[in-house]
């Protein structure tokens, strides 16, 4: 039993390590931007495997948000593609 209590408490604690990682990492032009969003969407994907559902659509506008303003032109362009 106590080793289920103790797993439960390590899963929850990267579950928030994880989610904290997530909403602050900005891209800083320290490596190319396909790097960074590969990297998002890694612990997007680790926190799907901890049992946090994330709709992809959410992953992707989520992504698309926190990019630099020189992106916005790329943000409007896949905002209205009518398919993605």
């Amino acid at each position: 039993m106590r080793f289920v209590e103790g797993h439960s408490q390590t899963t929850e604690c990267l579950t928030r390590t994880l989610m904290s990682t997530l909403t602050i990492m900005k891209f800083d032009s320290s490596r190319i931007m396909h790097e960074h969003v590969i990297e998002m969407t890694n612990i997007a994907t680790r926190l799907t495997y901890l049992e946090m559902i994330m709709d992809k659509v959410f992953v992707v506008q989520f992504i698309l948000n926190l990019l630099p303003f020189e992106y916005d032109h790329f943000q409007m362009n896949y905002n209205t593609m009518k398919y993605k």
